[in-house]
């Protein structure tokens, strides 16, 4: 499922225009990344829980020649599944 198939189930699931759907939709991204951006982490119960992990600098490889390549420290978004939505997707009860 793309956005625009999201915006449609969305607009026909609460009854709103797909306009009011997509501004939905964006106003919960933008709020998810704003609060990751300051270090918060955002918890639906029942859906799942949205956090920043940090990862370590390290060394790679450059997988054409070989070289050592020093990857920067960075902090990247996680999501964890919370019990109930895991449970429906595994179809387990």
């Amino acid at each position: 499922m793309n956005k625009a198939e999201l915006i449609d189930k969305i607009a026909k699931d609460a009854g709103v225009t797909k306009v009011q759907a997509n501004e939905a939709l964006d106003s919960f991204t933008t709020a998810v990344v704003m609060a990751l951006k300051k270090g918060d982490r955002v918890t639906l119960v029942g859906f799942g829980t949205f956090s920043v992990s940090e990862r370590a600098a390290r060394n790679g490889r450059n997988p054409q020649t070989g070289a050592v390549i020093k990857i920067k420290a960075r902090k990247v978004p996680k999501f964890k599944a919370g019990k109930e939505f895991a449970t429906k997707i595994s179809g387990k009860k």
